[in-house]
Parts: C-alpha cells; structure tokens; sequence
C-alpha cells in the first residue's frame, strides 16, 4: 500500500502563555495553557497511481533526481566497450545548472556514445533512493562551455581540472527509485532539466538526525495521532524531510511500514522546517492531552517495507 493523498490546514490561534522567545531555532515541546481555544481543519483526498506533489504531498520524482544529483558526488558510469561488453566503474560527478552530470574522466570513451550513470543516496540508514541517468556522453561543445564546466568542477570538488578530461552526458531519460527493490518511474529529460532541487536537501539530514536524538516523544506522538494506526508501534524514525513533508519509518509485530506526513504549509529553508514541526509537536501534544479534539481525517494509508535490508529495526545499523 502507498500512501496517496492527505490535505492538512492548521491554524493555530496565537496564545501568549506558548512559551518565551527562543532565540535559536531549535525543536521543542511547546506546552499551551488548555483554556485558549485553538482551531484545526483537515481535509483528505485520495488519487491513485499519482506520483505527485498536490495529491501525495511528496515532490515530483525529477525533483527527487535532481535533488539526488544535487547531494551526491560518485555513481558508476556504465558504457559499452569496444567489443560491445557493459562495462561500469565508479566516477566522480558534478551537475550543471540544469542537471547535467559533468564527469572528469582519464580515458577514452567507447565510439557507442550510449551510456548510464546511476547514482545513490542514503537517507541515514533508512532508505536508499536512487536514479539513473540514461544519455550519450560526449565532450562539451566549445571553450566557453568548457571554462563554465571548470568552474562547476572546482566549486563541487575545490580542484582544478584538466579540461582535456571534461565529459558530460546529454540526458535523455531518468529512472528514479525511491528505494531497493521497488519499481522506479522514468521521467522525461525536459522534466528533469526544469526541475528544481528540493531547498531542504542541503540541510534535511542534520534536521532529521536532531529530530531522531532528541525528539523521539514527538515521532511516537504523531504516529499517533496523525496517522490512523491499528497496531502498537514498537519503534519508529524520520527517514528525510522535504519542502512538503517528511516520511517515517515504523516498525511493529505486524511488520514495518513507511508513512508520509505533510506539513501544513510548503516549507523553504530551515526555519520553516522548525517552526512547522514544532507546530505541529504542539498541536499533537494537546490532542493527546484531550485538551483539543482531534477535528481531522488521519492519514489512513501506510506503505509496507518488504525484502530490504532498511527494513530492519534501527535501520540495520
């Protein structure tokens, strides 16, 4: 099961007994005085078989690639040999402005110019997505590209780089997958190159390991509240957090799930983030509390974890 679509709207009255000022933007666990009234409305639709963002409030799988290329700096580059054998071997990338791989490479490639370059990130020890970038891979067209794609090296890597061994490939199609063993969605080259990496990436993993060391309490809680559950959860983590939402692993006797949460609002930078999870840890917290009722449509569908090595308790660590 995949989870398809959740709508939440939050509007949280300004209370002045939430709490004093807090100068640095960290996570906490507000605590409301219960006589302040507080309003919430929810909505839920469901869509199948619709990999995007209004529906599933998770970013389009282009966003995802080149988020993916964005964060990463080694893939294997798979190209046909002389004698017409695959060959792959691991390279270090960086990425034009439109997603382009730029590869420094120490040896001729093959005259069949058709080649693959297939890139993973592990989202801490949870999850692994991947794309595969399908293109002909070639030499830059004139100096002045040429200088641009130096600079892209030397700003990715801080070396300089023999332009004599710059190679890009021309993309023609993106097989994005958010995991091992899962089925991927292949996305169109235009798609691709006008798609804009997620404005998390950069700091979604440091956010999602604080959340995972110090707000435990808090995961538990929105399981349980947020998401309409039938078993006891025996243990769960934030996998990664995006401009829309983030995901959650949770384990049970019943078996292991992902679910995806959304924010109320589309996040953009670090504060957002903050502000929308700790919103929400307060929100939560006085629903549980009976101090409000819980006025929403729960997220109902959970996407089972099956043959992956992720799927184990603490992420196989």
């Amino acid at each position: 099961m995949q989870l398809q679509t959740q709508s939440f709207a939050l509007n949280l009255l300004p209370s002045p007994n939430f709490a004093k000022p807090i100068e640095r933007r960290e996570f906490i666990s507000l605590k409301r005085d219960p006589s302040r009234p507080i309003s919430l409305r929810c909505s839920v639709s469901t869509t199948l078989d619709t990999p995007a963002t209004a529906s599933t409030h998770k970013p389009f799988p282009a966003e995802v690639s080149r988020s993916i290329m964005e964060l990463s700096s080694v893939g294997t580059l798979s190209t046909l040999t002389h004698d017409g054998w695959p060959l792959g071997v691991g390279v270090r990338f960086a990425v034009d402005k439109d997603g382009t791989p730029v590869l420094c490479l120490n040896r001729s490639v093959s005259p069949d110019k058709r080649s693959a370059l297939h890139v993973q990130l592990e989202q801490c020890g949870l999850r692994t997505p991947q794309c595969t970038i399908q293109g002909s891979i070639g030499r830059p067209g004139d100096d002045t590209v040429l200088k641009r794609l130096s600079a892209t090296w030397r700003e990715k890597f801080g070396e300089e780089v023999e332009e004599d061994s710059l190679y890009v490939v021309a993309v023609d199609r993106v097989l994005q997958m958010e995991d091992f063993m899962e089925d991927g969605i292949w996305v169109a080259s235009s798609d691709y190159k006008n798609a804009s990496p997620d404005p998390l990436r950069d700091i979604a993993e440091d956010i999602v390991n604080q959340i995972n060391a110090n707000n435990m309490e808090d995961i538990f809680r929105f399981c349980n509240v947020y998401v309409d559950l039938d078993f006891v959860v025996s243990e769960t983590k934030m996998i990664w957090m995006d401009r829309l939402g983030f995901d959650l692993r949770v384990w049970s006797p019943r078996g292991v799930y992902d679910v995806r949460i959304p924010f109320p609002m589309e996040v953009t930078d670090e504060k957002g983030a903050k502000s929308s999870f700790n919103g929400m840890s307060q929100l939560a917290w006085e629903v549980e509390k009976s101090y409000c009722p819980a006025d929403f449509n729960k997220v109902k569908l959970l996407k089972q974890v099956v043959g992956s090595s992720h799927s184990h308790k603490g992420g196989g660590q």
